[in-house]
């Protein structure tokens, strides 16, 4: 396989941003590649239908230059007849007569033509499938294997039109090459020989030198109209983003006041994406003109029938590296070969980072040495503000990204030398933001483990706490969710994210801010059914809202990428200008004093009452250490 990268600075390029001379440098790597699908070393069956193809190509070539010949020798008949051969009393001799046969030669030669090509289509016909169907499905598997920041910075609905219009192109192009280019060359070269060897050499040299002509022109527009269907095809993508994405934020496209100019811009988008071809054509109609073009050229429409596929492959050619190149991309994530599996258990999941630096932009450290363990069958959390890499050490776990520095092991073994399929196998995530397929609620609980029976599916629903809620739907588990979950509630999503782990069963268990978004009613129900889920299992929170982790054996606070402190919930607190504390302080004062107009005043008086406590216990830890004498504090 070929492969060139995209720039890295915009991996939008393989979209918007195809020039003369990116395709001129890749069309021959394009072609290479689409040739081995239309030739597969492991499909001997295809092989041998392109093979037949070629041949009854070789046969409806050759009757199809048999036909000018039978009509010439069936006119030079007629000519070269007597009157009397004419004669209708005489019905039977008149039939019987050279030019007769030769006429129906003529119709035989014809007919014989249209049904080798028409023999052709049907059995090259299933290799022009096969290799869009396996293109379709590299493209679309290798898209799941590029890294995250891929995705992150893709725009989906522009990527489905570029993917759509190029599996469209691959069709046509591929026959194109096959059938057409090719075997026209091979055609007017076998019919500027007969030329030659039949009227002489002037005439020969008339013919090849009239084709050239319109085959120089032919380029020339090609080239000219390139341009033009590029910027159709980035115009194209924009409006079909923009449609997309305005879809998938109905909800605050709907209550925005700038929904109208959203409107208007889309319209907009998509008179831009159809302008192009009108004035392509306008333009085209400017140049063929009388003064501009000579009547020997406009003339020849017999022989344009021949190249006039050239015309259609402008849009293919443009089309088809948009997806191919999607295709040949580096994957920055590279499985070794031949990685063995990950083998853990829950009872020797441990989690180490050794000495790991990563940053997303070069220059701006999001991790900077940090290193730590997390016990097999342990509960630890990780705490920090806003961008000091607590959700980044989630997404190394899983090898989205391979950090620039540093190690990172699972049950003693480096996540770098085992096969990517085994490591994702063995952690699961319950994310901030559980984001479901649009289809039921069945399926996306069993998607945790597709080989689940119903029995199992039921049985996660009912320890995440949302098996009742299900049964009391119009449609129980068969309910559709909507596209993303929509018609679910944030909890409802949470529940169903939480037994989707619990069926995938894995060693690890991986929380990313689970219930951040929740309300603290939700939240308390969840973490109750989180308790139950990590019993004797490895499992590392990563938290906003410290309340939900104050039962880790271990708390890591980050700050500014590093390990600032470690220790459980108390040890934390008790440390003089601890992070952790002020953290603690700051997000409990805010409970304090929001709860005059959003909590009853029992349960605010019951958080004050828990506050005295533990100012009061935090001053006896105090004070018991100031007398110590050995301590340095």
């Amino acid at each position: 396989m070929f492969l060139f990268p995209a720039p890295k600075h915009s991996r939008a390029f393989v979209l918007n941003h195809f020039s003369d001379s990116t395709l001129s440098s890749n069309l021959k790597k394009i072609i290479s590649a689409m040739l081995s699908y239309v030739w597969p070393k492991d499909r001997p069956d295809l092989r041998a239908r392109v093979a037949i193809s070629l041949g009854l190509l070789a046969g409806a070539k050759m009757t199809n230059v048999m036909v000018p010949f039978m009509f010439k020798y069936a006119v030079d008949s007629l000519n070269q007849m007597s009157g009397h051969m004419l004669n209708l009393s005489d019905a039977p001799n008149t039939v019987a007569t050279m030019a007769t046969a030769v006429l129906i030669g003529y119709g035989v030669s014809r007919a014989g033509s249209a049904l080798f090509n028409e023999l052709r289509n049907a059995v090259f016909g299933k290799v022009a499938q096969s290799s869009i169907r396996r293109i379709a499905k590299n493209v679309f598997l290798h898209l799941h294997n590029l890294d995250l920041g891929f995705h992150l910075s893709r725009q989906t609905g522009a990527l489905s039109k570029a993917i759509d219009r190029g599996t469209r192109g691959i069709s046509f192009v591929l026959s194109a090459l096959v059938f057409n280019l090719g075997p026209t060359v091979f055609e007017m070269a076998l019919v500027s020989a007969i030329l030659y060897y039949k009227c002489g050499g002037q005439f020969a040299l008339v013919t090849l030198g009239t084709l050239s002509a319109y085959t120089a022109f032919t380029i020339a527009v090609t080239q000219w109209r390139t341009r033009f269907r590029i910027e159709m095809n980035k115009a194209d993508n924009e409006a079909g983003n923009a449609a997309i994405d305005s879809l998938l934020n109905y909800e605050t496209v709907k209550v925005s006041p700038a929904a109208r100019p959203f409107h208007r811009q889309v319209k907009c988008l998509f008179v831009g994406a159809n302008i192009y071809s009108p004035v392509t054509m306008s333009r085209l109609i400017s140049v063929i003109c009388p003064e501009q073009i000579s009547l020997g050229i406009s003339l020849m429409r017999n022989l344009s029938s021949k190249l006039c596929s050239s015309h259609f492959l402008v849009p293919s050619r443009i089309n088809i590296p948009a997806e191919l190149t999607l295709l040949f991309m580096f994957c920055v994530l590279k499985e070794k070969a031949l990685a063995p599996p990950l083998l853990v258990t829950p009872q020797e999941a441990t989690i180490r980072f050794e000495d790991v630096y990563f940053e997303y932009l070069e220059g701006q450290k999001v991790l900077n040495g940090v290193s730590f363990e997390v016990p097999a069958g342990k509960k630890v959390a990780i705490v920090g503000g806003s961008g000091s890499g607590k959700s980044t050490i989630v997404r190394l776990l899983f090898r989205f990204y391979e950090p620039q520095r540093g190690n990172i092991y699972i049950a003693n073994q480096n996540i770098r030398d085992v096969s990517l399929d085994s490591l994702r196998k063995s952690l699961g995530v319950v994310p901030q933001d559980a984001v479901l397929f649009h289809n039921t609620i069945f399926y996306n609980l069993q998607y945790g483990n597709i080989n689940a029976t119903a029995e199992d599916v039921y049985r996660v629903a009912r320890l995440a706490g949302i098996h009742d809620a299900i049964l009391r739907m119009p449609h129980g588990y068969e309910t559709q969710v909507g596209e993303r979950g929509l018609k679910l509630s944030g909890g409802e999503k949470q529940r169903v994210a939480i037994a989707r782990a619990i069926l995938k069963n894995p060693p690890v268990l991986l929380y990313d801010e689970a219930t951040s978004s929740l309300d603290s009613i939700t939240e308390e129900n969840i973490l109750a059914s989180m308790k139950e889920m990590v019993k004797d299992r490895t499992s590392v929170f990563i938290a906003h809202r410290l309340s939900t982790i104050v039962d880790a054996d271990e708390i890591i606070v980050l700050n500014q990428g590093k390990v600032a402190e470690r220790g459980d919930h108390q040890t934390l607190l008790s440390m003089p200008g601890s992070l952790y504390a002020d953290l603690w302080h700051t997000q409990n004062s805010k409970v304090l004093n929001s709860n005059g107009s959003s909590k009853p005043p029992a349960q605010a008086e019951r958080i004050s009452q828990k506050e005295e406590e533990r100012k009061k216990l935090q001053e006896e830890i105090m004070n018991s250490v100031k007398g110590c004498g050995n301590c340095s504090c």
